[in-house]
């Protein structure tokens, strides 16, 4: 027999016991299937045998592990369902997430409402079938060997730039595949999920979040978004760069410098895009609201914007939400007594509203500045009046809320969204998801000019996208433009600066896991020197070395 600790007590099992069975014990204390465990702080699949004394935990798809496990799982179904549908020779490329699921193409069948309509009833059977997800240990090159002969070469140029020798593939019915992630027991437990055809050989896979784990939400359309993630799409076919493997062969021949010069073009001409917008409205737009998730490069593009503009003939000024926080005592809390800081009910929006309107009327106005010491706004004679043709840039979480502006009229405001749309994906099966881009950009951040470690940045990471999730994602729709912050380059770039500050992170800390998943996913990323990216670049805002700073 064996001891297993978990939540304090100790429980005896046989030696040799699958996590599973013991996961059966516990079910009672979950609302939704257990899909795996944390062993001695080790993510593993409830398919693990226990041979030794250990503490676990489980998890659920409420928790941020389990809802990861979820979202690989139903690809992998997904993906397999097609197969069953259209063929076994039929493949899909997982795309981009897009509302609350993921974009997904058909690479080389035509597809309509009633075949994806048919995948999803596939799915469904399956899932009453409950088929097993099967883990394999292979060596790299048998895997790479394997995946020449099935034709798919993404998988197969990928697992040629990691040094492992061994790999994990994933069987389920009779297909195999890869993932960076460890999945559940079975399709019995990932039954919640919904496919929406949308256009261009193209569909949605929706199912339950991380913020929403009660159901699968019904897909909502966001047409700019979507077509800032098709510009993308285009912008790495003109680079021939669409997976990790292609910015790698880039690499192994040294010729990185045009892909960084190419991307670097590519924002800056987004930019010039915005600045000519404004100007051809020109008198009209008087303020300028900026807003997107944690690390999307909002400082470096409303600088360089700025200097877009007076290129232009205006002359712009930076107004600071923070500036118009409430006095500390008058600041809204949270159930467990902490300040609210994020909510836009610690700004004193009718007092930034005035100021707005008196700024718009010519009045020299005394700007105030937040001291956050003593928790009291200050005025020390910071005036500020406008000109015919000055602009206001207002940079912030809640700068797309309307209720922020809500006394000025809506034809002076040109609204921009920001965030690293990133359309680079590891292989077809793969992506890289668009917050594991900022977060690795904010772990870098954090540490040179804040000097907290990858730790400490890991920890908050959960209640930044809860702030996301609540103050910025669902006014995204309310821009007039997006910026895609994204560059396809950056990543073979953060990881050198990354990956040491995540092995920094100690076995017995909590964040270890989420450490040691993103240490492994950026082995599939050759390492870029910084040395030739420019000063006034995105990324320099993240890595050092800007001119804005």
């Amino acid at each position: 027999m064996i001891k297993v600790t978990y939540k304090d007590n100790i429980y005896e099992y046989p030696e040799g016991i699958l996590l599973y069975d013991i996961a059966k014990d516990f079910q009672k204390d979950f609302k939704y299937p257990i899909l795996i465990a944390k062993v001695d702080n080790q993510i593993e699949e409830l398919s693990k045998t226990l041979e030794k004394r250990c503490n676990i935990d489980f998890y659920d798809r409420t928790s941020i592990p389990g809802n990861s496990s979820y979202s690989r799982a139903v690809h992998f179904l997904m993906l397999v369902a097609f197969k069953h549908i259209l063929g076994n020779d039929a493949d899909v490329k997982i795309e981009h997430s897009i509302d609350k699921g993921v974009y997904c193409t058909s690479l080389n069948k035509e597809i309509n409402e009633k075949i994806i309509l048919d995948v999803e009833n596939e799915m469904k059977k399956m899932v009453s079938i409950d088929y097993k997800y099967v883990k394999l240990s292979v060596s790299r090159r048998d895997a790479i060997k394997f995946y020449k002969k099935k034709n798919q070469l993404d998988k197969a140029e990928v697992l040629k730039y990691i040094s492992n020798t061994y790999v994990n593939l994933y069987r389920l019915d009779e297909y195999y595949d890869y993932f960076f992630s460890e999945l559940p027991y079975s399709t019995c437990d990932v039954d919640s999920f919904k496919l929406t055809y949308i256009k261009e050989n193209g569909f949605v896979l929706s199912y339950p979040n991380i913020h929403n784990p009660e159901k699968t939400v019904p897909y909502t359309h966001h047409e700019m978004l979507f077509e800032a993630f098709k510009e993308y799409t285009k912008m790495g076919k003109t680079f021939g760069i669409s997976t990790a493997a292609d910015l790698n062969e880039i690499v192994t021949t040294g010729k990185y410098n045009d892909i960084i010069m190419l991307a670097e073009a590519r924002y800056n001409s987004q930019l010039s895009n915005v600045a000519n917008r404004i100007y051809d409205k020109k008198g009209k737009t008087k303020i300028i609201l900026l807003a997107g998730p944690s690390s999307s490069g909002k400082t470096t593009t409303s600088k360089k914007l700025e200097i877009y503009l007076k290129a232009k003939g205006f002359k712009t000024h930076s107004l600071s939400i923070d500036d118009y926080f409430l006095d500390r005592e008058k600041t809204p809390k949270l159930p467990n007594g902490d300040y609210d800081f994020e909510s836009i009910r610690a700004i004193d929006i009718d007092k930034f509203n005035e100021d707005l309107i008196k700024l718009l009327n010519g009045v020299n106005v005394n700007i105030p500045t937040f001291n956050f010491i003593t928790g009291k706004r200050e005025y020390k004679k910071n005036y500020l009046q406008l000109s015919e043709d000055d602009i206001i840039i207002i940079e912030g979480l809640h700068a797309l809320n309307d209720e922020l502006t809500k006394e000025i009229d809506d034809s002076l405001k040109f609204k921009i969204y920001i965030s690293p749309l990133t359309q680079l994906n590891i292989d077809n099966h793969n992506r890289v998801h668009t917050s594991d881009t900022r977060r690795l950009r904010r772990i870098v951040r954090d540490n040179k000019y804040r000097g907290y470690n990858a730790s400490d940045t890991l920890k908050s990471w959960e209640n930044i996208l809860d702030g996301e999730e609540k103050y910025v994602f669902p006014y995204q729709d309310k821009a007039d433009v997006i910026i895609n912050s994204a560059l396809i380059y950056e990543l073979g770039v953060l990881k050198t600066y990354a990956e040491p500050l995540l092995f920094s992170v100690h076995e017995d800390d909590e964040v270890y896991p989420e450490a040691i998943r993103l240490i492994n996913f950026l082995r599939n990323f050759l390492p870029i020197p910084s040395d030739d990216i420019p000063k006034e670049s995105l990324l320099r805002e993240f890595i050092g070395g800007s001119i804005f700073n």
